[in-house]
């Protein structure tokens, strides 16, 4: 019998690719420890982002993988998930306490971003992470009725408040302090104010992620959350129509623009499945999203139906991947989800927190 080397174990490893990372264990680094006894192999891989029930199935891969091999006899195989704090704009710091904020955007309204950011949530919630929800739409708040909270939020100091949660999603939205119906009729000064007391008077406690659900457009909103709030990461919400991609362009230009990486593009109601005959019809157009994504050079996340049932539930304050866990649309959204808290895991870490502040004093 030969020897089992780690050269030989790392070969083998190269042969399996994580399918969200889209490289090989060794390449990714995610091969934190090999141990070798004989014909005994034990690995501990760790993945960077929320998972889900893909770290099991990633295990079951690479201990077939192993064992298949005529020196290897018995593989032991631990995969586990670590999420990290990434980099945010230059001349901003994160905030205490949450690890990555996440801007969800689109160009222009009526895309469903704001049913994919809460879906989005409560898949990576699902698989794991601790996640938070702001509603940055001021003028048309929806994340209340679509995470299914009503009242007010609490406040035990008088000066901050506590977030609202369900779905183990922790909220905060202006929707929360007015009446469903009471129109917002203030200037864009108030609305920025407005969304930065939102986030920065909130007690998330500790976060993996916060989402934040981001009014249509490239106005004082986004402005405020590039310029003002530490972000790792924006994703962008549309459809395949060219009037959605156009504007769809505009909210990409301008993260670059203010440094704020794109983590991918995501098409919504790329296709239309009739629940009656089955018929299928893309009715917005096809492939918009992916030739955008292509011609942008940004990764492609994933596509969503237009399906009656996700409007519903959402509507209903039952998101989709709360009421059909085990639905095709959920495990759309995992994907996306996943896709996305990978690409930010391969951006850069942020090491502020491992330098001491260096204070002068005069003595």
């Amino acid at each position: 019998m030969s020897v089992i080397t780690r050269d030989h174990v790392d070969a083998l490893l190269k042969e399996i690719n994580d399918k969200y990372v889209e490289q090989n264990l060794v390449e990714a680094k995610m091969v934190k420890g090999v141990e070798i006894d004989g014909s005994k192999v034990s690995v501990n891989i760790e993945q960077n982002y929320p998972s889900g029930t893909y770290r099991d199935e990633l295990a079951a891969e690479v201990k077939a993988k192993l064992e298949a091999d005529d020196g290897i006899e018995n593989a032991d195989v631990i995969v586990k998930q670590v999420i990290n704090a990434h980099s945010v704009q230059k001349s901003l710091k994160r905030i205490e306490g949450i690890k990555n904020i996440i801007a969800v955007a689109s160009g222009k309204g009526g895309v469903g971003k704001s049913t994919t950011s809460v879906n989005i949530a409560l898949a990576l919630a699902a698989d794991g992470a601790s996640v938070g929800m702001l509603d940055a739409d001021i003028y048309g708040p929806s994340q209340p009725r679509m995470l299914g909270i009503s009242g007010q939020p609490q406040s035990d100091d008088g000066k901050t408040l506590e977030p609202m949660e369900n779905y183990d999603i922790k909220a905060m939205s202006i929707g929360f302090l007015v009446e469903e119906d009471t129109p917002m009729i203030w200037r864009g000064p108030m609305v920025t104010q407005a969304l930065e007391q939102l986030l920065n008077d909130t007690n998330w406690g500790n976060l993996d992620y916060l989402i934040v659900d981001l009014p249509p457009g490239t106005g004082d909103t986004q402005l405020t959350l590039s310029q003002k709030i530490p972000v790792s990461g924006a994703v962008i919400v549309t459809t395949p129509q060219d009037i959605a991609l156009l504007d769809a362009r505009k909210g990409l230009k301008m993260f670059e623009k203010v440094e704020v990486p794109v983590l991918g593009i995501v098409e919504n109601m790329s296709i239309h499945v009739c629940s009656e005959c089955g018929h299928a019809e893309h009715i917005f157009g096809k492939g918009g999203g992916q030739l955008m994504a292509t011609e942008s050079d940004v990764d492609f996340l994933g596509s969503l139906p237009l399906d009656y049932t996700i409007c519903q539930l959402a509507d209903e304050g039952r998101p989709t991947v709360v009421s059909e866990p085990d639905s095709k649309n959920t495990q759309l959204y995992k994907d996306i989800s996943r896709s996305m808290s990978a690409k930010l895991a391969s951006k850069g870490k942020d090491y502020s927190s491992a330098f001491p502040n260096i204070v002068i004093q005069n003595t």
